[in-house]
C-alpha cells in the first residue's frame, strides 16, 4: 500500500444498486483502502455521470474508478475527471466516443437469456423467469430470486446515450472478463478489452462475478491502484 493509489469509486450497473460491491467493499477496506460506492438513480446518463462525478468530487486524492456492465459505459465518460488515475471495468461495456451501450451489442448479439423488458414509461426490468440465467447464475437460488425481485429499472434511454468521451484513450485500464457472463457474451468482453488494450484477467463467473468472486476482482483492482499509482 506504501505507493498505491488509496482512493476506490465502485460504480454498478443497470438492473441492480451499489449494495452488491459489499464483498469487494469489506476486501478492500480491510486492506486500508477508502471506498466509495456510486449509487446510480439510473433515470438517465447523465445523472449516473452526474452521480459518480459527485462521489469523486469528495475525495482528497487520485482514485481508481471501476466499473460493473453499463457502470462500465458511465466510468467511460466519468473518467476523465482529474482525479482518476485508473480505470476498471469488470464485465463491462466500454464505448467509443459516438458509441452508447445498446450499440455495442450491434457487436455481439446479447445471450439469449438476457432480455430486458421496457415499460411503458420507457423503464426496462429483466425477464423474472430467465433473470438467473442471464443475470446471476452461480449465485443461490435464493440470493438470485432476491436479486431478481429488488433489481431497478432503467431508463432505457440511457442505455441508448452515446458517450462524448471515452477515458480509457487517456488513462491505464484493467479489465475482468467474466467467462460464464449470460448477459455480455464473453467474446464480447475479450474483444472489449483489447480494443481499449486494458489489462485484462479472466474469471470464472456469472455477470455477478464481483458478487460470486469477489476475491479475485479485488486483486484486480489493487493491481490497478498499485499500478496506476502517482
Amino acid at each position: 500500500m506504501a505507493n498505491a493509489i488509496k482512493n476506490i469509486v465502485l460504480v454498478h450497473g443497470a438492473f441492480a444498486d451499489g449494495s452488491g460491491w459489499r464483498p469487494v467493499y469489506d476486501r478492500l477496506t480491510a486492506k486500508g483502502y477508502k471506498v466509495s460506492i456510486v449509487q446510480n438513480p439510473l433515470t438517465s446518463f447523465e445523472d449516473d455521470v452526474a452521480a459518480t462525478r459527485r462521489a469523486l468530487a469528495r475525495l482528497d486524492g487520485p482514485a481508481i474508478l471501476v466499473g460493473h456492465s453499463y457502470g462500465g459505459s458511465v466510468i467511460t465518460e466519468a473518467g476523465d475527471d482529474s482525479r482518476v488515475a485508473g480505470l476498471v471495468y469488470v464485465a463491462a461495456f466500454a464505448p467509443e466516443v459516438g458509441q452508447s451501450t445498446l450499440d455495442q451489442y450491434g457487436i455481439v448479439a446479447p445471450p439469449a437469456n438476457f432480455v430486458p423488458e421496457v415499460q411503458d414509461d420507457g423503464f426496462a426490468f429483466l425477464n423474472g423467469e430467465k433473470f438467473k440465467l442471464g443475470f446471476a447464475d452461480d449465485v443461490s437460488a435464493a440470493d438470485a430470486a432476491f436479486l431478481r425481485d429488488s433489481q431497478v429499472p432503467v431508463a432505457f434511454k440511457a442505455l441508448e446515450h452515446k458517450v462524448t468521451t471515452a477515458a480509457w484513450q487517456k488513462k491505464p485500464s484493467w479489465f475482468v472478463v467474466a467467462t460464464e457472463d449470460g448477459a455480455i457474451a464473453p467474446e464480447l468482453l475479450r474483444l472489449t478489452a483489447s480494443r481499449i488494450n486494458a489489462q485484462t484477467t479472466e474469471v470464472a463467473g456469472s455477470h455477478v462475478v464481483f458478487y460470486t468472486q469477489p476475491d479475485a476482482v479485488a486483486a484486480v483492482i489493487e493491481a490497478a491502484a498499485g499500478g496506476s499509482s502517482r
